[in-house]
């Protein structure tokens, strides 16, 4: 970890909100792509984003190491999402999302994205923490409180999952999802 990042938070910590500002422009897209795991609609993963950086500010403070800020961040951000999740109280659609930058970049690889949304749920946000965020075994299973046997037991059923979504033909492809 870089030591300006420490450094940072700790500025963070002892309650300089412009090293909370640079800290929160570097886990933007991070953040999002979370988000994006649990929710389906751009406008949904903006507020979650928005509400957890908005409580990641007001309890900062509460932070005993600053080499856990991510983690810490992370878990924010996702229970806001399943917050939201379970408020609005309906299936996730996977439907097309407004607009934006993120969105479009994420876009770019429409049949890497068909296959991630073949996955349920949790399934996903392994592979999104693991691969696109660049977690590790450890690091996952303290973040969500999991042993690290059983989310390598999910990270390998995910990866088969994904390499029949791969082999399946187009046809095929449309019919599958793997909901447990």
């Amino acid at each position: 970890m870089e030591p300006n990042f420490i450094q940072d938070v700790e500025r963070a910590i002892s309650g300089e909100k412009e090293a909370f500002v640079r800290l929160m422009m570097g886990m933007e897209q991070t953040l999002y792509r979370v988000s994006r795991s649990i929710l389906k609609t751009d406008h949904e993963c903006l507020d979650a984003v928005q509400e957890a950086v908005l409580n990641a500010f007001h309890s900062i403070h509460t932070l005993r190491e600053p080499r856990f800020f991510k983690t810490w961040l992370i878990r924010i951000v996702m229970n806001v999402c399943y917050r939201i999740a379970r408020e609005q109280n309906k299936v996730i659609l996977f439907s097309h999302p407004e607009n934006s930058e993120a969105v479009n970049r994420f876009e770019a690889h429409v049949e890497l994205q068909q296959a991630l949304e073949s996955l349920n749920e949790e399934l996903r946000l392994l592979i999104q923490l693991h691969y696109f965020e660049g977690f590790t075994v450890r690091e996952m299973a303290e973040l969500l409180q999991v042993a690290e046997g059983t989310l390598k037991s999910r990270l390998v059923k995910a990866r088969e999952r994904l390499a029949k979504w791969y082999t399946a033909s187009a046809t095929e492809r449309s019919g599958i999802t793997y909901e447990q």
